[in-house]
């Protein structure tokens, strides 16, 4: 079993990425972060994208907006920042509150902008292989992980469990698109899927994308599979300070033995994901530059 270091992997991507950084001559990248209200979670995830960026050369900057705001207002303040010329990438931090449709603030982020890579023409570009669209960060991150893993997948059968627009769906057309990595045979599974472990014990490679703590078992995959656990789940933990621990959607301990290879929870998918974020604002930066 070979253990695939996400920490490890992000560090080299963010390495490389300062390098490139460092040669732009004009100006730097230039990255909005869009938070409303004081959710812990996003509160967190959003100082270590700031940190992230700072530390490889990018400006990283936040605005922040109360809960009480209103759609249009959002929109309004998105559509300032889509006419900055400064600006080059903007990402509205999820969730937003419940009075907010957070689809319509996504596909109102600019296509050239989004950075998040939520935005229907980017969704639609990805689809079409076109090369300037963004890739949501989580999946471009489970993609730079299997390369650099040396990990096959021309031919390979594919099982996603998830259907996210987030994750599951852009996971799957990545690996059906004719690249490196790609040309995988794809089969998404979801909640509805019967008989679900005849078709992930079919799997040569298998994405956990579906928020349910050790829901993977050793039973559910064949020997030689490659584990992509995405999941983060919070699980009571009496010997924590905190009171719990972080568990994937594969139960690691069982499934481990089996794996050709497999990410760890945490230290797996979660550091590509902040990762990936840097390299499409350093793509959106390039993508402004060239076309201005």
């Amino acid at each position: 079993m070979n253990l695939i270091n996400g920490n490890q992997i992000a560090r080299e991507v963010l390495d490389e990425l300062q390098v490139r950084i460092s040669n732009f001559r004009s100006s730097k990248p230039c990255v909005v972060f869009v938070r409303v209200g004081d959710d812990p979670a996003s509160v967190s995830y959003v100082k270590k994208k700031e940190k992230t960026a700072h530390s490889i050369g990018i400006d990283a900057r936040l605005v922040v907006f109360p809960n009480s705001i209103s759609e249009n207002d959002l929109i309004t303040e998105i559509d300032r920042l889509n006419m900055d010329n400064s600006v080059h990438g903007i990402l509205v931090q999820a969730p937003l509150p419940a009075h907010i449709d957070d689809v319509r603030i996504f596909n109102r982020v600019s296509p050239g902008k989004d950075v998040d890579g939520f935005n229907a023409v980017n969704l639609g570009k990805l689809c079409q292989e076109k090369p300037d669209a963004f890739r949501s960060c989580t999946p471009a991150g489970i993609i730079e992980l299997i390369k650099r893993s040396n990990i096959e997948t021309a031919g390979k059968r594919v099982v996603v469990l998830g259907r996210s627009l987030i994750v599951g769906k852009p996971i799957g057309m990545l690996l059906l698109n004719r690249s490196i990595p790609g040309n995988a045979t794809v089969t998404f599974c979801h909640s509805r899927t019967h008989k679900l472990p005849s078709h992930t014990q079919q799997a040569d490679i298998l994405i956990a994308a579906i928020g349910r703590p050790n829901f993977v078992t050793a039973e559910m995959v064949k020997p030689g599979c490659a584990i992509i656990d995405v999941g983060i789940n919070r699980v009571a933990d009496p010997s924590k300070k905190s009171g719990h621990r972080l568990v994937g959607d594969v139960d690691f301990d069982q499934v481990a033995p089996k794996a050709s290879h497999i990410t760890p929870v945490p230290g797996g998918v979660g550091p590509m994901t902040v990762a990936m974020l840097m390299a499409n604002t350093v793509q959106a930066y390039e993508q402004s530059e060239a076309s201005s």
